[in-house]
């Protein structure tokens, strides 16, 4: 199974509060439906079933003019399914099938065929699928707005809106709000009016967010084709391989399996293949279109002047010169904003961008080393963890000393001990000549021994503390008093022993 877990255009300018709302109001419409969903469909589909086939096999029997015209519509558009239902030797579904066969008074199958009319129109009047959920066969107006808002599972929510924050946030950025919000509702629209095209006799409910969503992929790929996604393959219950793709070829990909599913699988698979199909080549149109018409050059003009309190007009003509594909000039742009803003994060930020779509990897490195600095400055230390992420994904393998002690300084009055630990140790092994690695190994032998409770590992540092060959005569007396208590604490745990204090990253 493979699985997206992020792109390398992660940052916006603003809050993304439009992806935001549109999840909150998918998973608070999951909340408030799922459990009601279950119930109805459950039972809604065993009065159908017992209505056809008592239809099927008493052709004469009176029925109101809504069962009628649901048991016509089967017949006509379902001949297959039909004939099966008349056939008198075919295979008992049920008890009730089993005693319907048995009972041999025309009465009494009427007032069977009654008792479950009236079980039917109750059912249609409350149904949430009837009234919300699209139905190709007689789609209801309302429902090619609210079925992009229902979902059948936690599994089809989750998928659902993750793929959702992480093309939508970005395009939101891009797009501005007025134009993301309308195209993200038409491409819902959109994307259910093309599965009803293939699948016109369809009476089975679809709903989800699926068909706006890979409308926001196809919007992703034509505006960033460029950008690079990392993928999670699970391979197995512990086997995880991760690697990078760029979008031009991966959604292509994914687009051509739809495709495929959609021609040989139909409905069969459960899927609405034919709705991603239709949803993504509208977004990827409509995302030409916004492009080509101009929109998304006034959508940026007025982000831009909403946000031009926090920008700098070199940030700006940098941006304009990315949009024009002059990397080279944008980066000379940067360099020059950097010379007079050295803590500029969105000058750091696009630099480093710059470099990863010219390949050269060094100063995609080095830009990235600089942005955690930047970040560290500010006491942003999440934020520089992740950047420490892209460093090592980029092939990075030791940070500058300086910002490695101050990130893991930072980590651990965050109270998050076992990364601090393990970043002092990472840099006490990458710089056991550097002052840094020595008070790397002091700073694991510390939080070892006075809040995580490894005595073991405790000694451990401090001996190689003891034996570094770093200058450490204003430092031996804690290291001496270290290996003591170390010592101290191994022989006598209980005694010793604190609240241990975990706190994950």
């Amino acid at each position: 199974m493979l699985v997206p877990i992020r792109h390398e255009n992660m940052q916006g300018r603003r809050w993304p509060v439009i992806t935001i709302g549109l999840i909150v109001l998918n998973v608070a419409a999951f909340l408030g439906t799922h459990w009601k969903l279950e119930e109805q469909s459950t039972e809604n589909t065993q009065v159908k079933v017992h209505i056809l086939m008592l239809a099927a096999m008493h052709p004469g029997l009176n029925m109101p003019d809504d069962v009628q015209q649901f048991v016509h519509t089967v017949e006509t558009k379902k001949p297959g399914i039909w004939k099966q239902l008349q056939n008198p030797n075919r295979n008992v579904e049920d008890a009730w099938d089993a005693h319907l066969r048995m009972e041999e008074e025309p009465t009494a199958w009427q007032e069977e065929m009654d008792g479950l009319s009236q079980r039917f129109e109750a059912i249609e009047a409350s149904s949430l699928l009837t009234h919300y959920a699209f139905v190709p066969a007689h789609p209801a107006a309302v429902s090619y707005l609210t079925a992009n808002f229902l979902h059948g599972g936690w599994l089809h929510l989750i998928s659902n809106m993750w793929f959702l924050w992480l093309a939508g946030f970005v395009l939101e950025d891009t797009w501005g709000r007025p134009i993301y919000i309308a195209f993200y509702l038409l491409a819902g629209l959109m994307a259910l009016q093309v599965h009803a095209w293939f699948n016109a006799d369809s009476l089975t409910p679809t709903l989800g967010a699926s068909g706006a969503v890979a409308a926001l992929m196809g919007g992703f790929l034509v505006r960033f084709p460029d950008v690079k996604i990392e993928m999670a393959a699970f391979l197995g219950v512990f086997r995880v391989y991760r690697f990078k793709a760029a979008a031009y070829w991966l959604l292509p990909v994914w687009l051509l399996m739809e495709i495929f599913s959609g021609a040989i699988f139909g409905q069969s698979s459960g899927v609405a293949h034919w709705a991603h199909v239709g949803g993504f080549l509208f977004g990827a149109a409509v995302a030409i279109g916004i492009r080509k018409s101009g929109l998304e050059q006034m959508a940026e003009k007025g982000i831009q002047e909403k946000i031009s309190w926090v920008s700098h007009p070199l940030l700006d003509a940098a941006s304009e010169q990315m949009e024009k594909g002059q990397v080279d000039e944008a980066a000379d742009t940067l360099k020059k904003l950097l010379q007079e803003k050295p803590d500029s994060v969105e000058g750091w930020r696009m630099l480093q961008q710059i470099y990863w779509r010219k390949n050269d990897m060094p100063a995609h490195r080095e830009a990235l080393e600089k942005l955690i600095a930047v970040h560290l400055k500010a006491k942003e230390t999440d934020e520089a963890l992740q950047t420490v992420q892209d460093f090592r994904s980029a092939g990075g393998e030791k940070l500058a000393a300086a910002s490695w002690l101050d990130l893991c300084r930072q980590l651990e009055d965050q109270q998050k001990l076992e990364r601090a630990v393990e970043e002092y140790a990472q840099l006490a092994a990458a710089y056991p000549a550097e002052k840094q690695g020595l008070l790397a190994q002091l700073g694991a032998g510390r939080l070892c021994l006075k809040r995580l409770n490894r005595g073991s590992d405790a000694l451990r540092y401090y001996e190689a503390a003891k034996l570094s060959p770093v200058p450490h005569l204003d430092w031996e007396a804690n290291i001496e008093r270290g290996i003591a208590e170390a010592k101290k604490f191994l022989q006598e745990p209980v005694a010793q022993a604190a609240p241990v204090s975990k706190t994950g990253v």
